[in-house]
C-alpha cells in the first residue's frame, strides 16, 4: 500500500503591519504632562489630522470615549459622532470607535454603526471597552460592576452586537441582554464592522480569544509582547478562532537619537504629578479586583503612567532608521498593528509617513526576499 504525502498548506507571506492613531478627540493629548503641545481636540484639527494620517499610509484611527472630566482631560467629543465626521473627511481611513457597555446598549450601537457602516461603504469598527474609571460610572448614574462581570457584560454586548449584525430574527439570553426574533435592516454594510477590545487579565484575555476580532495590549517590549500573544492565540485556536493584535506605543522620532530622548526627558520633567497619581490609583484599583490582582496598569512606574497607555515602554524612541527596526521586532513577537501616539500630532504623524513608514515596509520587503531565496 503505497502511503500518501499528506497535502502541504500552502504557505502566505506575513501581511505587512498596520498602523493606527490614538484620535486626540479628548483634551490635554496623549500625555499627562503640562509641556507644550500643538495637538487640538476639536473637529477641524482632527479632519486636517485624518488626512495627514491616510496620505502617511494609516489603515486606522482610534476615537476615545470618556465621559467625565479628569487627569488632564478636561473636554471630551462623544466617540461615535465623532468617528462619523473623520470618516466624511477622508476616502479610505477606517475609523474605531470606542463604546463602553453600561451607557451604551447593543441596540443602539448595532443601529448607529450600521447606519455609519452603510454610509461609508464599510469603514467603521468599534472598540469595546469594559471600564476601568469607576468614578465615570458613579457621575453619570451607571452600576459599577466587579471586574469580571464587566468581561461578561462586555462579551454579552459583542455577541449581541455580532448576532444583531448578521441575523434576522435575532435571539439572545444572557445576564445582561435579551433579544427576541429582533431584526435589523439595514446591516452594516461589508465587510462587517471589526470588534477591537482591550486589556491584559485573565478575563480579557479570555474574551478576546471568544469573541473579538482584534485584541489591543498596553505598550510593552517585544518579550512580554510575545507571552500575551502566545496565550491568546491559544486559547483562540482552541475556539477555532484567529485573533490580531494591536500593541500601543508612543512615538517620538527625531532626527538624532539624543533628540528623541530629550522630548521623552521633557515630557516627564514637566509631568502633572497629582494627575499622573490619580489616574495610576484609579486604574491600579480596576486591575487590582480582577480575581489574579492584575490589570494593565499592574506594573507601570510613575514615568509609564505620563503616558496613558504604557506606550513609552514599548521604545519607539529615537531616528526612524531605530523605531523601524523594533517595530519589525514587535510585529516578530506577535503583533498585526502598531496603534500609536503623538506629541505634536499633525507634523509628528506626517514625519512617521514619509520617513519611518517606508522604512518598516522595505525591512519588511527584504526579509520576504530574503525568506523566498532561502
Amino acid at each position: 500500500m503505497t502511503q500518501q504525502t499528506p497535502q502541504q498548506t500552502p504557505q502566505h507571506p506575513p501581511e505587512p503591519i498596520r498602523f493606527a492613531y490614538w484620535v486626540p478627540n479628548v483634551s490635554g493629548g496623549l500625555v499627562v504632562s503640562k509641556i507644550p503641545q500643538r495637538t487640538g481636540w476639536d473637529g477641524d484639527y482632527n479632519r486636517d489630522l485624518a488626512r495627514i494620517a491616510e496620505k502617511a499610509g494609516f489603515d486606522y484611527a482610534l476615537t476615545q470615549i470618556r465621559f467625565t472630566a479628569g487627569y488632564g482631560a478636561e473636554y471630551q467629543h462623544e466617540s461615535v459622532a465623532f468617528s462619523h465626521a473623520l470618516l466624511a473627511a477622508t476616502d479610505t481611513l477606517k475609523v474605531i470607535a470606542a463604546i463602553l457597555p453600561g451607557p451604551w446598549n447593543p441596540t443602539i450601537a448595532a443601529k448607529q454603526i450600521a447606519t455609519i457602516s452603510q454610509l461609508t461603504r464599510g469603514r467603521i469598527s468599534v472598540n469595546i471597552v469594559s471600564g476601568w474609571f469607576s468614578g465615570e460610572f458613579r457621575a453619570i448614574g451607571e452600576p459599577w460592576l466587579d471586574h469580571d462581570e464587566r468581561y461578561r457584560r462586555s462579551e454579552e454586548f459583542i455577541r449581541s452586537l455580532r448576532g444583531i449584525w448578521t441575523e434576522d430574527a435575532f435571539t439572545f439570553r444572557g445576564d445582561f441582554y435579551r433579544y427576541s426574533n429582533y431584526t435589523l435592516k439595514p446591516k452594516p454594510a461589508e465587510p462587517l464592522p471589526e470588534i477591537f477590545q482591550g486589556g491584559s487579565s485573565r478575563a480579557a484575555r479570555d474574551m478576546a480569544a471568544r469573541v473579538s476580532d482584534w485584541y489591543f495590549t498596553n505598550g510593552a517590549t517585544p518579550d512580554k509582547l510575545r507571552l500575551q500573544v502566545d496565550d491568546i492565540r491559544h486559547k483562540a485556536a482552541a475556539e477555532g478562532r484567529h485573533v490580531r493584535i494591536g500593541v500601543n506605543a508612543f512615538v517620538i522620532a527625531r532626527d538624532t537619537e539624543e533628540e528623541a530622548h530629550s522630548v521623552l526627558k521633557d515630557i516627564i520633567d514637566q509631568a502633572d504629578p497629582e494627575a499622573v497619581r490619580a489616574f495610576g490609583h484609579e486604574v491600579k484599583n480596576a486591575g487590582a479586583a480582577s480575581p489574579e490582582r492584575e490589570g494593565n496598569w499592574a506594573s507601570s512606574t510613575f514615568e509609564d503612567l505620563v503616558q496613558y497607555n504604557d506606550g513609552f515602554r514599548t521604545n519607539l524612541i529615537g531616528t526612524p532608521d531605530q523605531i523601524a527596526e523594533r517595530i519589525l521586532a514587535l510585529k516578530d513577537a506577535g503583533a498585526d498593528l502598531a496603534l500609536l501616539g503623538f506629541l505634536h500630532f499633525q507634523e509628528e504623524v506626517a514625519y512617521f509617513g514619509e520617513h519611518v513608514i517606508p522604512r518598516v515596509r522595505a525591512l519588511e520587503a527584504a526579509r520576504a526576499e530574503r525568506k523566498e531565496a532561502a
